[in-house]
């Protein structure tokens, strides 16, 4: 399928940079390589984008914003530093209907909106101590640290091809070095250096710090239902047989209050400052709308 030309002749000066914008938020590509349904939603995305940004820097609280030419000049190094010479970007914004006059534009109009929809933000009402609390204790849940067992682990696949893997072969090999392991587990590591088929053996089969949920189910299983310190049974998966070594276990435990305090305050900062900017950006579109 043919891609449809592109060509910004006769929109708002600053679309061709929003339509870039979109194109590569949205598909990693340029608007000139799109398709032509992909190029309708990225034009659909551009104008939303230019509509909303107008908005704000035509509002009474874009009045006396100033961004520095030192700041715009950094947003141009930023966008210069991806391509690999000057040659490159110009080719780019021109094949963009671009330049590098229109670039710094954009740029620093894109500079002044986020200026001014954090001073908007700033208007939130202040977060208060029993907002924190109120908040903690609605969602705990988010507050417990799971369990973790401190795990090692030891594999034997199953292989047809080679004798010493077939289920029956392979299953007695495990149960032989499970025999061993019985009464001295402290030579699990050792043991899965020699043995184990699993990429874990290097580091003498361990897993680290594993929480519920995170292994195959029947390995799952079969580690939180081991005491600190105890060797599992044989398991087996579709992989082949297993032994699990739990050498510790850490308790789930809940965060107090005093050491989640600075971040639900600032979750709670970050909503409060977004809805004071949606606020915002509605009371500007009620008062644009033409009367009925």
């Amino acid at each position: 399928m043919s891609r449809p030309a592109v060509s910004n002749q006769g929109y708002a000066p600053g679309y061709a940079y929003h339509l870039l914008r979109a194109a590569l938020d949205t598909y990693q590509r340029n608007p000139g390589q799109l398709q032509a349904g992909e190029l309708d939603r990225v034009r659909r995305k551009a104008d939303q984008a230019l509509g909303i940004e107008s908005l704000v820097l035509g509002a009474a609280e874009a009045r006396g914003v100033w961004v520095s030419p030192d700041e715009v000049e950094r947003a141009v190094a930023a966008v210069a530093a991806r391509y690999g010479s000057r040659e490159e970007l110009l080719n780019d914004l021109r094949c963009n209907d671009l330049d590098e006059a229109a670039l710094r534009t954009a740029l620093q109009r894109e500079l002044l909106f986020d200026t001014v929809m954090e001073r908007v933000g700033a208007r939130r009402a202040a977060v208060s101590d029993i907002d924190i609390r109120l908040f903690y204790e609605v969602h705990r849940d988010r507050f417990r640290v799971a369990e973790q067992r401190m795990a090692r682990h030891l594999l034997i696949t199953v292989n047809p091809d080679y004798p010493e893997n077939t289920p029956a072969a392979g299953l007695a090999r495990m149960r032989d070095i499970a025999a061993r392991l019985a009464d001295r587990p402290s030579r699990f590591a050792s043991l899965a250096r020699r043995y184990s088929e699993c990429p874990s053996a290097l580091q003498g089969g361990k897993l680290g710090a594993v929480v519920r949920g995170q292994l195959y189910p029947e390995l799952d299983a079969a580690l939180f239902a081991l005491p600190e310190g105890a060797v599992s049974d044989v398991v087996e998966t579709a992989l082949g047989f297993h032994l699990l070594w739990c050498e510790r276990i850490e308790p789930g435990r809940q965060v107090a209050l005093a050491k989640a305090r600075d971040g639900i305050r600032q979750l709670l900062e970050q909503r409060q400052r977004r809805n004071c900017q949606k606020a915002w950006l509605a009371e500007l579109r009620r008062a644009a709308a033409p009367e009925p």
